[in-house]
């Protein structure tokens, strides 16, 4: 029987990538892929000439069955995102559930996640957390920020730059503008910033500045 590779990979810098990684999608037989483009572009620089399948959330629940089968019948396979660990806001989840409930040996690698360098650099606490990824664009979001209102934990969410401003604003809202809270963008790359303050504050920031690229938005809990 096989076993299936989890396997992060960079939000940001190249260096970033782990030994054990680049070793792991030059052994196995198969490496699924969020994007095989963008996958493509970090295989060509570490040199990683395999196998890639489309693996995405359009179409995981049809390509599962068939990867499943793979492994049972003795084949290795790796999975990986366009960015971060799998699983984590991104495919992941569903072919891993399928992988254990068939008896499939299923390994998570350690390495690349936006959320944790974000919530440590915060200044925040993080010894206890509530991890929330994207909030719902339209349907049920008025509910869920209700639900966070008694949240005692830190807070932390995937954001748009698009829809940044609304979110704060919404928090504000609901939380109090003299929350505290921490927006990091860019994780990892060039221009990575961290724009610290009470709610009320990084409105402003954003409002006088654009805010562009891949945002963790972290956010105190109710003292």
């Amino acid at each position: 029987m096989g076993t299936l590779y989890i396997v992060p990979t960079p939000v940001g810098n190249m260096e970033d990538m782990t030994l054990r990684a680049i070793r792991i999608l030059k052994e196995v037989d198969l490496i699924l892929a969020e994007d095989t483009r963008t996958s493509g572009i970090l295989l060509k620089h570490f040199d990683i000439k395999n196998q890639l399948l489309s693996h995405h959330k359009f179409n995981e629940h049809g390509t599962s069955a068939s990867v499943v089968q793979r492994l049972l019948a003795g084949q290795n396979v790796a999975l990986i995102s366009d960015a971060g660990t799998p699983g984590i806001s991104d495919p992941g989840f569903f072919l891993a559930r399928e992988a254990v409930r068939a008896g499939v040996e299923v390994q998570c690698l350690p390495g690349a996640t936006a959320f944790v360098p974000a919530l440590v650099s915060s200044g925040l606490p993080c010894d206890r957390f509530a991890f929330e990824g994207f909030l719902p664009q339209k349907k049920g979001r008025q509910t869920k920020l209700q639900s966070l209102v008694d949240e005692e934990r830190t807070m932390i969410f995937y954001e748009s730059p698009y829809r940044l401003l609304k979110t704060l604003q919404q928090f504000a809202e609901f939380f109090g503008a003299d929350r505290q809270v921490s927006v990091c963008r860019e994780i990892s790359k060039i221009h990575e910033e961290s724009v610290r303050g009470s709610l009320e504050e990084v409105i402003a920031h954003f409002t006088a500045t654009e805010p562009r690229g891949e945002i963790v938005i972290v956010l105190a809990g109710k003292s």
